[in-house]
């Protein structure tokens, strides 16, 4: 059933995550999980061509391997090859020099796998279109918008609920590049 699963993964991801905060809030960590979780489930509320389960266990481990101790054989340990395989391709490569590049080598990766990975990556992106940290340049705002273009190009037809979310996000997001 979908709430053990999800309540697996969410133990998991809440003692692997369990110093880290939203980036620029006091918030814990588990909000952004959350976050993108919730636009998983919308999403498939509107069309639920995709496997639901899967998508859920990979929405609330998506940064672990990336942000924490956790690596690719302790996930596969605890949730099977293909959710350890779709969070790998969710992180980023630190070994590839540029930013850009690290981006790129992920979005290959994601489309090479099944459509949830890419959903799952839309929707990390969606939740993370809020208001900037007020630390940011408005040269990182600007390259956060673009980045997020790229993943739309990237990734469109994974889902269209999700994708013509993200497209609002990023057109709404691309307003804050003037406050900066």
């Amino acid at each position: 059933m979908i709430q053990e699963l999800y309540q697996k993964a969410m133990k998991f991801a809440g003692e692997k995550h369990n110093r880290q905060k939203v980036p620029g809030t006091n918030a814990n960590y588990l909000l952004h999980i959350s976050n993108v979780v919730m636009e998983v489930l919308i999403a498939y509320q509107v069309d639920q061509n995709f496997d639901l389960d899967f998508a859920v266990q990979v929405a609330i481990l998506h940064d672990t391997i990336e942000d924490t101790t956790a690596d690719f054989e302790e996930i596969e340990n605890e949730f099977g090859n293909t959710v350890a395989t779709a969070v790998q391709a969710l992180t980023k490569k630190e070994s590839l020099p540029t930013k850009e590049e690290r981006m790129q080598d992920s979005l290959i990766r994601i489309n090479k796998l099944q459509e949830e990975v890419g959903l799952v990556k839309i929707a990390d992106r969606i939740t993370n279109l809020q208001v900037p940290p007020k630390n940011w340049t408005r040269e990182k705002v600007s390259k956060y918008c673009e980045e997020a273009k790229l993943i739309s190009v990237s990734l469109q037809g994974k889902n269209e609920y999700l994708h013509h979310r993200l497209n609002q996000k990023i057109s709404a997001y691309g307003e804050n590049i003037d406050l900066v």
